[in-house]
């Protein structure tokens, strides 16, 4: 009679590292998702202060308020398009225009955005951004008084 060595099961590691490749896998993903959703949420932010800028000094080169009310929000709207921040609903935009040499145009911008378009991630919720800039009119250029 002869004995055949047995085999042990259990013991093999063989496929080991394919199960903890798919457990670890959807967890690295969405953090990497999350870091990506981070990254967009600052560059949203800077994009609507970068708006806010941009539509002070279109205004404060009016000569008169209503022209420079127009200017900053037409400013305003162009450049949220052009970066791809898509606010909902449309932006608010604040106007406060003294056109007289010297005095100043200060434009106030909230933009509210939902976070499901931040990133792949369907997560739920809205965040708000604002931003506020100031430009000085320039004495040289000023209204018609």
């Amino acid at each position: 009679m002869t004995v055949r060595p047995t085999r042990r099961r259990g013991r093999d590691d063989r496929g080991s590292a394919a199960v903890e490749a798919a457990i670890i896998a959807p967890a690295v993903i969405a953090l990497l998702l999350l870091v990506v959703m981070a990254g967009r949420v600052v560059q949203a932010d800077g994009e609507v202060q970068s708006a806010a800028s941009a539509a002070a000094r279109a205004g404060s080169q009016q000569r008169s308020e209503a022209a420079a009310i127009e200017a900053a929000e037409q400013t305003v709207d162009e450049n949220l398009v052009d970066a791809g921040v898509s606010c909902t609903p449309l932006a608010e935009v604040t106007v406060e225009a003294d056109v007289r040499p010297g005095e100043e145009v200060q434009v106030t911008v909230v933009c509210t955005v939902q976070l499901g378009d931040m990133a792949l991630l369907n997560v739920p919720g809205t965040r708000t951004f604002q931003a506020t800039a100031t430009e000085v009119v320039d004495t040289f250029r000023g209204g018609a008084s």
